[in-house]
């Protein structure tokens, strides 16, 4: 199963709709285990992970075991489930780990195994599992993404300095997993300060992995976006929307959109844009993650939200000092509900994840 959950990390950020699930199908002849099949859910979302492990295991599926990392679905809609699935290849054992939300396919899918004969063993790795695919989990649950928070903070508790635009905070190792990050997440949403100010790109830049960059955001009400941004240059490459009210001004609308650029309308409040209502566009654009970097004011929205799920903050060894602008959060200030997952080390850089438990 730890291999299963290994393999479902291959298509994060790139499966749409549906979850990034692992499967691995394994037989034994006598002369030990031997895995027969492996899939994972395609590109798009289709065909599921189940489906691509039967298609590699062909007749060696019968009388195997199949480890799968989220409860087999039970619903018709253009391929027949994947429960039945694995009942028609001959499987006699199926092993589960995260439990779907999804009331379509909740208890149903192992329901349809055990009426079939087959072996059911439920949450081997449940939590494991479930962390992987908390985008889903939380789309199915909230009704919206998941909301990661990334920030990267120098030794005084610092995430910039005032006028002085991007500055580097932690090393080239740290920035590449930054990099990674984004290649898994469905789209990254910064504050149009941080556009202005930084003008960045935020697309991947991991060789290999240029394809993988995901959708970018802007809070922009009044669409201060120029048209010149390195954010607008890349719209016709990678995705770009800017969450806009209706009294933006239409001609930089117009003028936006013929570069490419697309626009979700917002509500506001306060002077705001409202961000529960956003997360529940962006769910219905089919998001399930999306990365928070920046800036302050924007993270601190989210938090006051209480919409973060996940928070990662990489801290660098140098100090900022006067002019510095703090961090709204901090190891010693992560909010009630978080429990620490991991913390790793990026030479002189320390990340350390934080997660809001979804049960």
């Amino acid at each position: 199963m730890a291999a299963a959950i290994r393999l479902s990390r291959r298509n994060l950020g790139r499966t749409a709709t549906n979850p990034s699930v692992g499967t691995i199908i394994v037989r034994d002849d006598g002369n030990g285990p031997m895995i027969v099949g492996t899939g994972v859910t395609a590109i798009g979302g289709r065909p599921h992970a189940e489906t691509e492990a039967l298609a590699e295991a062909g007749v060696l599926a019968q009388g195997a075991t199949a480890y799968v990392t989220l409860e087999p679905c039970a619903h018709h809609g253009r391929t027949p489930p994947c429960a039945n699935a694995l009942v028609s290849a001959g499987i006699v054992r199926v092993v589960g780990a995260a439990s779907d939300p999804d009331p379509r396919v909740s208890g149903k899918g192992y329901a349809i195994l055990r009426a079939a004969g087959v072996e059911v063993v439920e949450r081997l790795l449940a939590e494991e599992a479930a962390e992987q695919m908390a985008g889903y989990m939380n789309r199915s649950l909230k009704k919206r993404p998941e909301v990661v928070l990334k920030l990267a903070l120098s030794a005084d508790g610092m995430i910039g300095r005032k006028g002085d635009g991007q500055i580097s905070i932690t090393g080239d190792a740290a920035r590449r997993e930054v990099h990674l990050i984004r290649a898994e997440t469905d789209a990254v949403l910064i504050g149009i300060g941080t556009a202005l100010e930084d003008d960045p790109a935020l697309t991947v830049r991991l060789p290999g992995l240029e394809t993988r960059s995901p959708a970018r955001i802007v809070l922009d009400r009044h669409i201060r976006l120029p048209e010149n941004a390195k954010l607008v240059a890349e719209a016709d490459r990678v995705p770009l929307y800017i969450a806009a009210c209706a009294e933006a001004d239409p001609h930089r609308r117009a003028a936006l959109e013929r570069r490419g650029v697309r626009f979700i309308g917002t509500e506001t409040i306060d002077g705001r844009v409202a961000l529960p209502e956003l997360m529940e566009d962006l769910a219905a654009l089919g998001m399930a993650s999306v990365l928070v970097e920046g800036g302050a004011e924007v993270a601190k929205a989210f938090l006051d939200e209480g919409l973060v799920d996940r928070i990662v903050l990489f801290t660098g060894p140098e100090t900022i000092g006067e002019g510095g602008i703090a961090s709204p959060v901090d190891a010693g200030s992560i909010p009630a509900g978080f429990r620490k997952l991991r913390e790793t080390r990026f030479g002189e850089d320390r990340a350390t994840e934080w997660i809001r438990d979804l049960y």
